[in-house]
C-alpha cells in the first residue's frame, strides 16, 4: 500500500459539556490502528488565561492518551459553529516496514516517518510569546522550526503545507502595522533559505481569536523516481507570491507577498493526494467584496473544482467570518457528502466572508 492510500484524516465533534470531560468524550473516538501524526483542537476561547489554560489540559490529556508516542498537538482558537469542540486527526496506516519515530523540540512535539518512498516529517503546535509583535512572534515560530528541520536534515522548501494562525488577522498594531502583513514578512524571510524548487508550499493563512502565531508543517523528502511533489496553479487567479502592491498592507519592515500555492499535489503510482490551500472568492488578485456569502461560497467552489479537477474531496475546513452565515452555507455543501469542520474566523482580507481549504484525492489513470 502506499503513502498515500495509508493517510487517514477523520474529523471528532461533541457537544457542550464540562471541558476536561469533553476532552475525554473526543479521545474515545480516536482509531487504535492508526499512528497519529497530528492532532488538531478547535474551541472557543475568552481570554489569553483561558487559552493557556485549555491548551495545556488538551496537552495533558495527550501526553496521557499517546504516552511515549506523542503527535503534533495544536490548539486553534476559532469557535466551532456545528459543534462545541472539533479535533481533527492526522493518522496513518503503519506498516512494517514504515520507521515511526516521535521525538520533541523545545517542547514541542513531532513526528518523522520513513518509508518507501521517502522521509516525511509533521511539525507543529509552535507557538511562544503573546507579549510581542506578531512579526516578532512569527520570527520565533519559524526560528523553533527551521531548528527542527534542520535536526533532521529537510530543507525549508521540504515543506509542502503550511496552516497559519494569526490572532486578529486583519487588525493594525499602534504602529499601523497589519498583522497578516507582518506575518507575510517573517515568512517571506523565512523562505529565503531555499530556492524552492517544487514551488511553495500550499498554505492557509487565517485569524484567529487567541493564541498569537502558530504554524504547523508538512514537509517530505521523496527517494524514489515514482513519488513526485508538484505545485497547482489557477489560471482564474494570479499566484500569491506574484500579487501586486494594490493588494498588500502596509508593514514596517516591507510589504512582500504571501508566499504559497494554490494547492501541491502528491504523487506515488496511480494514487494521487492533493493538499488545498485556503481558497476564497478571488478571481485575478482582487476580491469579489460586494457578492454576499451565498455569491462568495459559488466563486470559492468554482475556483476549488477548477484546481482539483476531478478529484475527490476528503476533508474541508470552512472558515466564516459571519456566524449569521452558517446555515446558508451549511445547507449548500452538506449536498457535497463530505467530512467538513466550520470555523468563525476573520479570513486574510476584511471584504471576504469565507474561506475553505481542503485535502482531496484522485486516481491518475494509470495502465
Amino acid at each position: 500500500m502506499s503513502y498515500i492510500n495509508k493517510i487517514s484524516y477523520q474529523i471528532y465533534k461533541v457537544e457542550k459539556k464540562p471541558y476536561r470531560q469533553m476532552l475525554d468524550e473526543l479521545f474515545s473516538h480516536l482509531d487504535v490502528k492508526l499512528s497519529v501524526l497530528r492532532i488538531v483542537l478547535f474551541g472557543e476561547v475568552v481570554s489569553k488565561d483561558d487559552y493557556m489554560w485549555r491548551l495545556a489540559q488538551f496537552r495533558r490529556k495527550a501526553e496521557e492518551y499517546f504516552q511515549g508516542a506523542l503527535p503534533v498537538v495544536t490548539f486553534v482558537a476559532q469557535k466551532p459553529l456545528d459543534a462545541e469542540l472539533v479535533l481533527e486527526v492526522h493518522g496513518y496506516m503503519s506498516e512494517r516496514n514504515d520507521r515511526l519515530e516521535y521525538k520533541s523540540y523545545g517542547g514541542f512535539p513531532y513526528v518523522v516517518l520513513t518509508n518507501e518512498c521517502g522521509r516525511f516529517l509533521y511539525a507543529g503546535g509552535v507557538c511562544v510569546s503573546f507579549d510581542s509583535d506578531i512579526y516578532t512572534q512569527s520570527k520565533e515560530v519559524f526560528r523553533v522550526l527551521e531548528c527542527i528541520l534542520n535536526r533532521e536534515k529537510f530543507s525549508v522548501g521540504s515543506i509542502v503545507r503550511q496552516w497559519n494562525y494569526i490572532d486578529g488577522i486583519t487588525a493594525f498594531d499602534n504602529n499601523g502595522d497589519q498583522h497578516y502583513q507582518m506575518f507575510n514578512n517573517a515568512r517571506s524571510e523565512f523562505y529565503l533559505s531555499d530556492t524552492w524548487k517544487n514551488g511553495y508550499p500550499a498554505a492557509t493563512g487565517i485569524g484567529t481569536r487567541g493564541g498569537g502565531v502558530i504554524v504547523d508543517i508538512d514537509a517530505a523528502m521523496a527517494k524514489e523516481t515514482s513519488f513526485s511533489i508538484l505545485p497547482i496553479d489557477n489560471e482564474l487567479q494570479v499566484a500569491a507570491y506574484s500579487y501586486s502592491g494594490s493588494v498588500l498592507e502596509k508593514a514596517d519592515t516591507g510589504k512582500t507577498t504571501p508566499k504559497f500555492e494554490r494547492a501541491k499535489s502528491l504523487q506515488t503510482g496511480d494514487c494521487c493526494m492533493m493538499y488545498l490551500s485556503g481558497t476564497a472568492a478571488i478571481r485575478g488578485e482582487v476580491s469579489l467584496a460586494e457578492a454576499d456569502v451565498v455569491a462568495q461560497l459559488r466563486i470559492t467552489l468554482e475556483n476549488i473544482h477548477h484546481l482539483i479537477g476531478d478529484a475527490s474531496m476528503k476533508l474541508l475546513r470552512v472558515y466564516l467570518k459571519n456566524e449569521s452565515d452558517y446555515n446558508k452555507v451549511h445547507d449548500s455543501l452538506e449536498r457535497e457528502g463530505i467530512c467538513i469542520s466550520y470555523l468563525l474566523a476573520d479570513v486574510c482580507r476584511d471584504e471576504l466572508l469565507i474561506e475553505i481549504e481542503g485535502i482531496a484525492w484522485c486516481s491518475l489513470g494509470r495502465e
